[in-house]
């Protein structure tokens, strides 16, 4: 009876969706607000009922019921409890009932933190979530239900996907979708705009809040995905250009470009209709993302459906939706008024220079994704597009952006001084020469160009300390002054800084990982030594363990360095009993920032194995930048202006109080 609660809680759902999607849009256009009011009360109510039915699914997965398909499909009696939970999203189903209830919690935060809003835009935004709404419901209920029935039940399931049980997995999707799913409110609030016809400084005041929690969720949920890839799929790289990994990392980049134009606008009310088009574009290519995981296009690790049937129905909600939307852009952008003018240099112009490097890298990436797919449609010729087209064009393009990066908040708005931004950056620019070098030396050398590679990072790490440094006077105000200044700074300024700061991490992770790490793959007997980073590393054998749902061999390792054991690690391969499957457990040792890999390949006659060894360093750096980057956008998050949208409260005049009061 509790399973079909969960049911049924969907179809009532998909009821309110349609009361909500239709009266308030109505009320906004009729200026009714006892009709615009349903749409705070609505939002609210759907959220409680998908919240009911992902509770009730969650629920069976932890009790074992295995009268329920999806549960008998993806979980096991014996499977640790915190992989029962995260199977609730690791399959299909599953993740789409998660898809839709981080949606209607965006619509019910917004029911919420909306107060401020103008009830006829609150309406149409809460409307247009309510349409994507009953997009996905109609998606789950018609062709991915997570509550069918079997009958009789099975004694015990088929267990989860072995390389989905793992803490990474039960983190990174949340995240992910958190990411995904939340610029669908940056594209409600476009898409409401253009059916009102206001779009002003105040509009991107609303929208960049809900569009630096998207992105700050998204670099989380990518970077979590990146490193779960990294170490439990044995293959030692941290990206692979999958085209899964491009689906979640294009939103990401025009959500980047969407933060730095909204700020334009908010600052200049310039940029109107870009800023409309891109919060449009970022969604839509979250969207694309979902169809490219679940239409069975693609063949990938991170891919959970491939019923072509799924797929064509995800297609039509591409189409009404992105269609939709760039036909209303398209009738609607030439009524809107131009914003104001501003220097090519200035800080709105280095907020259009990122601005263009970002959409014509997303574009990059969505061409080498996209292109494959297309070619073998129209003519069943099949070709990869791999990681030398992305690393090369990529790179290239990111190239001027990094140089850009430390210039734009030491430029003025609309007529910047960039002999004055030049000077100001000299020293900053010597100091990560300096750094560069200092690394290069001390990783024993390695290709010249890995110089300006590290240089790069450095100079954007310096450059965020600079723009803090210049903010608060520091070398020219007293000491005193200037530290009473530094803590004054609004936190949206620490948080870009920081985001800044860590985006030279990753630069500085990715040059040094990529120039210096080492890779050995060999055969190993028992006793066999190697060497990797200065460290020994020394085969003991093989042992054999049993996990709760697996078996495995272990390989232990000592690790020594100048004759002296430092550590020692296990290396494994595990064979899950339910679905017979084989998986690779690495060997990781962190020293540092740098990480020693050891991985397990096949056996060998005369009882050795092939063992693959990569030495790592600063690979820690990757990830640790996108944390720090991932800190500074809640930083700025906890910035009132930016958290609510809205100028911060001032006290009332003395005057008018006492005039109040009489």
């Amino acid at each position: 009876m509790i399973i079909e609660i969960g049911h049924y809680a969907l179809v009532l759902s998909l009821a309110v969706a349609l009361i909500v999607g239709v009266v308030p849009v109505i009320g906004a256009r009729r200026r009714d607000t006892v009709m615009m009011a349903l749409a705070p009360l609505g939002s609210l109510v759907l959220f409680g009922l998908v919240a009911i039915s992902f509770a009730v699914l969650t629920w069976a997965y932890a009790v074992s019921d295995f009268s329920v398909k999806n549960v008998w499909e993806n979980s096991h009696s014996l499977m640790p409890l915190i992989y029962k939970y995260s199977g609730v999203w690791g399959n299909h189903e599953g993740s789409m009932l998660l898809w839709l209830l981080i949606l209607v919690f965006f619509s019910a935060l917004i029911a919420i933190f909306g107060r401020n809003l103008p009830d006829t835009l609150k309406a149409n935004v809460l409307g247009v979530q309510a349409w994507i709404s009953i997009a996905f419901l109609l998606f789950i209920l018609l062709t991915s239900n997570p509550f069918l029935r079997l009958d009789p039940a099975p004694a015990e399931g088929q267990d989860l996907n072995p390389i989905l049980q793992d803490l990474g997995l039960a983190i990174h999707p949340p995240l992910l979708y958190l990411g995904y799913v939340g610029f669908s409110v940056s594209f409600s609030f476009a898409v409401a705009a253009l059916i009102g016809g206001r779009i002003d400084a105040a509009w991107a005041r609303w929208v960049r809040p809900w569009t630096l929690a998207a992105w700050t969720f998204l670099t989380a949920g990518i970077a979590m995905g990146s490193y779960w890839a990294y170490y439990e799929l044995g293959w030692g790289g941290w990206w692979f250009w999958d085209p899964v990994e491009n689906a979640s990392f294009m939103p990401w980049l025009a959500g980047t470009a969407l933060l730095h134009s909204s700020l334009v606008m908010e600052k200049r009310e310039a940029l109107k209709i870009w800023t409309v088009l891109l919060a449009i574009m970022t969604f839509s290519l979250s969207l694309l993302g979902t169809f490219l995981v679940r239409s069975g296009v693609l063949t990938s690790v991170h891919a959970f459906a491939t019923d072509p049937s799924r797929g064509i129905f995800i297609l039509c909600i591409l189409a009404v939706f992105i269609g939709g939307a760039f036909a209303l852009f398209a009738w609607r952008a030439p009524m809107l008024k131009a914003g104001g003018l501003f220097a090519p240099i200035s800080r709105e112009g280095s907020l259009v220079l990122n601005n263009l490097v970002l959409t014509v890298a997303t574009a990059t990436v969505l061409t080498g994704t996209l292109y494959p797919l297309v070619l073998e449609t129209l003519t069943g010729e099949k070709i990869s597009v791999g990681a030398p087209f992305f690393n090369m064009t990529f790179g290239l393009l990111m190239l001027p952006l990094l140089i850009a990066v430390p210039f734009g908040p030491l430029l003025a708005w609309k007529r910047g001084d960039l002999l004055g931004a030049l000077q100001r950056l000299y020293l900053v620019a010597g100091m990560a020469l300096v750094a560069g070098l200092a690394f290069y030396y001390a990783e024993n050398g390695g290709p010249v160009m890995a110089v300006a590679g590290l240089a790069l990072g450095f100079w954007g790490m310096f450059g965020a300390i600079a723009d803090l440094w210049y903010r608060a006077n520091f070398g020219k105000a007293k000491f005193s002054v200037a530290w009473s200044r530094l803590k004054g700074l609004p936190r949206s300024a620490f948080g870009t800084a920081l985001a800044h700061f860590g985006l030279g991490i990753t630069v500085l992770g990715v040059v040094a990982v990529t120039t210096f790490e080492t890779e050995a793959v060999m055969e190993m007997k028992q006793g066999a030594t190697a060497e990797a980073g200065g460290y020994s590393i020394i085969f003991d054998g093989m042992r054999e363990a049993v996990g709760p749902n697996y078996t495995e061999e272990r390989g232990h390792f000592t690790i020594s360095r100048g004759g002296v054991t430092v550590a020692d690690v296990w290396s494994s391969k595990r064979l899950y009993t339910a679905r017979r499957m084989p998986t690779t457990e690495a060997g990781i040792l962190t020293f540092g920032l740098s990480q020693l890999y050891v991985s397990l390949g096949d056996p060998i006659e005369g009882g050795g194995i092939v063992v693959r060894i990569w030495w790592k360093p600063f690979i820690l750096c990757i990830w640790g930048g996108a944390l720090v980057m991932m800190i500074g956008g809640f930083v700025s998050l906890s910035d009132r202006r930016l958290r609510v949208g809205a100028p911060s409260r001032r006290a009332r005049p003395a005057k008018a109080v006492l005039e109040a009061a009489e």
